[in-house]
């Protein structure tokens, strides 16, 4: 019956066309007006078939929305700057989502370093005041805490699973137009994006709509599983990468990197990288090595990263990995770029084991094997990790041991716990034992706060690379603590001028 009523239209429309055929000279004109209006009629009952294709997309998009948007939320926050003779709030906004049960809110490092004041906006437009739990710079991402209670977690995917053209969804305030979703694919997968403030980046590239507002939303899968965080954009002007609008490139942080930066934040306030021992800096070579690297180079083809120095007692040196071998894949996971391997040790908890793939000449035999390795990682020292024109100013002075501040250290000597980098050994007799003793607790360098040994070195680092580029003036780095006698104090910690570089490792 349905087909008759769909039809029968079409049939009075092409009986009437064939009556103007015969009667006047506008018969053709009639003709094509009376073929629209049938197409129209047929194409419009096939749409209104409850097996409309389209209509399972819109109704699977909807439950979507629906399932992740409760775990979204709009973050503002307020950063008071000193002014001559006053202070003044400067408020931005962001967006997050829900970790956990227990108030854990993942956002961007960038939407909430240095805040005064964080409030965090529901689904259901309730205001709830948060504090940050801790931050990891070099990956840009922020744990901050609300009050636990009626809240919706969101649901974790694994990033590992997610392919080229896969379909994604992406949620959070684009210019303050708060819980909105786009939609897109995944355009390409490990990608890096040039000099910005992120330090180890393997990002998922995605032609999701993302703009200023949208960093620290999720990025979800067709399921409604959160596979990464919006991050960043490229803005069209040139190959710059940063909060500009939209142009097509989004770039999310991959749900791996996440999932183990923000467990470590809340359970021990600081985030332990793994370490390969490894450099793919061409400056990091020993001459020894020339004619391995030289052959390599002239037969690299652009894929994997070809390893230029191995340190002495690290893990990549003790599993038989040798320079001139080419880092192909990294537990079955392609490797594109040196940035990739970075992010993806990095991400990795210290004493996991890894699975290397490279490609190895032999200059010996003339021919080439791929082959596999496995890695025991060790944990990236901090300390090392930092600038060593800095660390030798801290030896210099006698400052020579620095911590994370946790409960437990802050226990052991005899201090309340006070969320930053606690001053473990002083040398003693030295120029700083009496300004900063042993048990103070620094809070803040260069005016931001600190609360970790790594976010304090890679603080520096920022500051030696705006050094450089001429945008400071001062060679000196202000620092803010709390002595063990809980007096708040400033100081003045002096930077040497560079010295020879020295390797630097993965």
């Amino acid at each position: 019956m349905r087909g008759v009523q769909s039809f029968g239209p079409g049939l009075v429309v092409l009986a009437a066309a064939g009556a103007a055929l015969l009667i006047g000279p506008l018969a053709v004109k009639e003709f094509v007006y009376a073929q629209t209006s049938v197409d129209i009629v047929q194409a419009s009952a096939r749409l209104q078939n409850s097996a409309n294709l389209l209509e399972q997309i819109n109704a699977a998009q909807r439950d979507i929305a629906q399932a992740v948007e409760p775990s979204v939320v709009h973050v503002s926050t307020a950063i008071t700057v000193a002014r001559r003779s006053s202070s003044i709030d400067h408020v931005s906004s962001g967006s997050g989502w829900i970790f956990d049960d227990l108030g854990h809110i993942v956002t961007n490092g960038h939407v909430v370093d240095g805040a005064a004041r964080i409030q965090v906006q529901l689904h259901d437009g309730s205001l709830r005041e948060a504090k940050v739990v801790g931050l990891d710079l070099r990956t840009d991402i922020a744990v901050v805490k609300i009050d636990s209670g009626g809240l919706h977690a969101a649901r974790r995917g694994n990033s590992d699973d997610v392919q080229q053209g896969d379909l994604v969804y992406a949620f959070g305030s684009p210019f303050d137009f708060r819980f909105s979703m786009s939609s897109g694919i995944v355009s390409g997968l490990g990608r890096t994006a040039g000099p910005t403030e992120i330090d180890y980046q393997n990002f998922i590239q995605v032609d999701a709509a993302i703009n200023p507002g949208n960093s620290g939303g999720p990025l979800t899968d067709i399921y409604g599983r959160v596979i990464g965080m919006n991050t960043a954009i490229a803005t069209g002007r040139g190959n710059s990468v940063g909060q500009g609008q939209f142009a097509g490139i989004g770039l999310a942080i991959p749900m791996s990197m996440i999932e183990s930066v923000v467990t470590q934040i809340i359970e021990s306030g600081e985030v332990r990288k793994g370490y390969l021992g490894i450099s793919f800096d061409l400056r990091d070579a020993d001459p020894a090595t020339s004619p391995t690297l030289r052959y390599v180079f002239e037969h690299f083809n652009g894929e994997g990263a070809p390893v230029t120095l191995i340190e002495s007692g690290s893990p990549a040196a003790e599993s038989g990995l040798r320079v001139g071998d080419v880092l192909l894949a990294i537990d079955g996971r392609r490797i594109n770029t040196p940035q990739q391997v970075r992010a993806v040790i990095s991400s990795k908890h210290p004493g996991t084991s890894v699975i290397l793939e490279v490609w190895r000449p032999e200059l010996e035999t003339g021919t080439t094997s791929t082959k596999e390795f496995k890695v025991t990682l060790g944990m990236l020292d901090p300390a090392r990790a930092g600038n060593p024109n800095f660390m030798q100013t801290l030896e210099q002075l006698g400052l020579t041991t620095l911590a994370t501040s946790t409960e437990d250290r802050a226990k052991r000597l005899g201090v309340p716990f006070r969320r930053g980098v606690i001053v473990e050994d002083v040398r003693a007799g030295s120029l700083i034992e009496e300004a900063i003793p042993v048990g103070s607790i620094i809070t803040a360098i260069l005016g931001q706060p600190v609360g970790s040994e790594d976010e304090f070195y890679t603080r520096v680092n920022r500051f030696v690379r705006e050094l450089r580029q001429g945008q400071r003036a001062t060679v000196g780095l202000p620092i803010s603590y709390v002595t063990p006698q809980g007096e708040e104090r400033q100081n003045i910690l002096p930077y040497l001028l560079p010295q020879p570089r020295r390797p630097s490792q993965e």
